[in-house]
């Protein structure tokens, strides 16, 4: 069995066992899928998510691996993510509960509870005005960098995140949407249940992971320039020696990306001028 508690939960829990406590919480669902619960609940006036995972049983263990995919079977993968992109400074939810016991990988049961991220606007909703009236260049600049630094520190610390969109970014607008400052923009990442970490990322997952954020993008009026600005600051090269060295992944983000473009939207995928 493992547990890690916040002292106010720990706290709070004292006197029971935390895996009763958590089945006993109630609150706002808001997905309840594969042995797996989220929920919102409030406690002592602030409000928090909690993620309950019962298991997925065998079937859906032995559907994932047919399909070449790693079922997730509890909450640890989210645990040691959040917990690595503290450590390499990527903001992220706060946890301040986790537990997992059992040893049956299809009945495990496992628990996180982290803080309401509060004040924050999905990246996706605020960008998708992009498509009708052009942002000023410093935000849309200051945008690329941030996603481009962020994706490239995961996949240098040996993190894939699995389901890299821009929705999953969610924006601190704590002073407000509308006085969101180029200078000082700050990105919390979030839904890593899925997410893996190894000591080296795997090319087929950096792929999906720049794909991911290459077609979230496709919608939003951008130029060939910004594309190019992406990938300079996701390698850390010249324009020039990327095209050159990095080809063969910069060939394989675009085919994915367009491959996801036709599933979602039926229609050819439009081009960047």
């Amino acid at each position: 069995m493992q547990l890690n508690l916040r002292e106010d939960f720990a706290l709070y829990w004292q006197d029971q066992d935390p895996f009763q406590a958590v089945e006993e919480i109630s609150g706002k669902v808001y997905r309840e899928k594969e042995g797996r619960r989220t929920l919102r609940f409030e406690q002592h006036g602030s409000a928090f998510f909690l993620k309950l995972h019962s298991g997925v049983g065998w079937f859906e263990i032995i559907k994932n691996l047919l399909q070449m995919r790693l079922p997730v079977i509890g909450a640890s993968n989210e645990w040691q993510a959040i917990k690595l992109l503290h450590e390499i400074g990527i903001d992220t939810l706060t946890p301040v509960a986790y537990g997992e016991r059992g040893l049956n990988p299809a009945r495990k049961k496992s628990f996180l509870v982290t803080e309401e991220l509060s004040n924050t606007l999905s990246l996706a909703k605020y960008v998708e005005s992009w498509k009708d009236q052009r942002p000023p260049f410093v935000m849309k600049l200051a945008i690329i960098k941030k996603l481009a630094e962020i994706a490239e520190k995961l996949h240098r610390h040996g993190i894939n995140h699995r389901d890299l969109y821009l929705c999953h970014f969610l924006l601190d607008i704590s002073a407000g949407a509308e006085k969101v400052q180029h200078h000082n923009l700050k990105f919390f990442l979030v839904d890593l249940h899925r997410a893996q970490i190894r000591s080296q990322v795997p090319l087929r997952w950096q792929v999906k992971d720049v794909a991911s954020i290459y077609f979230s993008s496709m919608n939003l009026g951008l130029k060939k320039k910004d594309l190019f600005r992406f990938m300079k600051l996701y390698s850390k090269k010249s324009l020039r020696l990327t095209l050159q060295e990095d080809k063969v992944f910069w060939q394989k983000v675009q085919r994915r990306a367009e491959k996801l473009y036709v599933r979602d939207w039926k229609c050819k995928p439009p081009t960047f001028t």
